[in-house]
């Protein structure tokens, strides 16, 4: 019977190894994009990216499951085999990237997320109306990983969520409580400094402006507020100025909008919270793409001047 238990003993040893072997660790960034159709070239992809994989990996993923195409999140870099094997091959872990660019309004932002998710459109408007406390800046102007498993209602709630919770540590960050009738004003100043903003550091300085006028009582008169809802992309004409009657037209109406007007990135959220310090009440667009500043009328009204000869004078040359 002595070689029975020789075999008993062996095959005790080889389990323990093997159980031992599933729970070491491995080390792989937590997204993960895998795109190979064979498991071996994909054990070679993962060597590649410096995860600890090898010959005994490839046979269990045969035994498991093919692991899936396209991006994974893992949400660790490190966790045993197993779990690690597990993970790459369930479609659950299956997810896509998605960018909210700031400055978008919603419903652009929704028909692009449907498309690129493909998802219903009516559906994912229908969600968020019901899900978002606020019409626009109800997602947070970034990058997300969307779980492809998740339909329209569970895509809205995990980016609203994510949002809420980004919002609370943004206020906490300034040190105040995150009251969502407050933070409703804080967003729609954050809007107005992402449509204007010529980049994230003239944001500080945008948002002295616009609380220098409110202060002074004086309107905005500023063409961003004009761009909402499906008037995302559309040029701000006299026409547009004269016939809106909305409180998003600050040439007409005193104050701010009423709610934002786009989505927001975290830069403006920060810039509407911590303005810069300036008496600058005035604005305009210079070669360069980014603005000058002014603290009178007549220096803004000098400047407009001078922009226009400039523009008259190339359109006579052909420059």
């Amino acid at each position: 019977m002595r070689w029975i238990d020789r075999l008993e003993t062996i095959v005790l040893f080889v389990l323990l190894s093997f159980l031992y072997y599933l729970t070491l660790p491995v080390h792989p960034p937590k997204n993960l994009h895998l795109t190979d159709a064979s498991i071996d070239s994909i054990i070679a992809k993962l060597q590649q990216k410096k995860v600890d994989v090898g010959p005994i990996d490839a046979w269990l993923l045969h035994t498991i499951g093919t692991p899936q195409k396209g991006w994974i999140y893992l949400g660790k870099t490190r966790m045993n085999r197993l779990e690690f094997l597990d993970k790459i091959s369930s479609p659950d872990s299956r997810f896509k990237p998605v960018t909210l660019i700031p400055g978008e309004t919603t419903l652009i932002f929704l028909d692009q997320l449907a498309k690129s998710l493909d998802r219903n459109a009516t559906k994912l408007r229908q969600a968020f109306e019901s899900l978002s406390p606020y019409h626009e800046a109800g997602i947070l102007a970034e990058s997300y990983n969307v779980p492809l498993r998740y339909d329209e209602r569970h895509i809205i709630n995990y980016l609203v969520n994510l949002t809420e919770q980004r919002y609370r540590r943004l206020a906490d960050e300034a040190g105040i409580p995150y009251n969502p009738k407050k933070w409703r004003e804080i967003l729609t100043v954050a809007s107005i400094i992402q449509k204007e903003a010529a980049n994230r550091r003239e944001m500080p300085i945008v948002a002295s402006v616009i609380y220098n006028r409110l202060r002074k009582k004086m309107r905005l008169q500023m063409d961003g507020t004009l761009n909402y809802g499906r008037y995302s992309h559309v040029r701000v004409t006299p026409e547009r100025i004269r016939d809106d009657n909305s409180t998003y037209n600050t040439y007409r109406h005193r104050g701010l909008p009423a709610a934002p007007v786009c989505n927001v990135s975290a830069a403006a959220i920060r810039a509407a919270l911590h303005p810069a310090k300036t008496d600058y009440l005035y604005f305009f667009r210079n070669d360069k793409g980014t603005h000058d500043f002014f603290k009178t009328y007549k220096a803004h009204l000098k400047e407009v001047h001078k922009k226009r000869r400039e523009l008259k004078k190339e359109k006579k040359t052909g420059h």
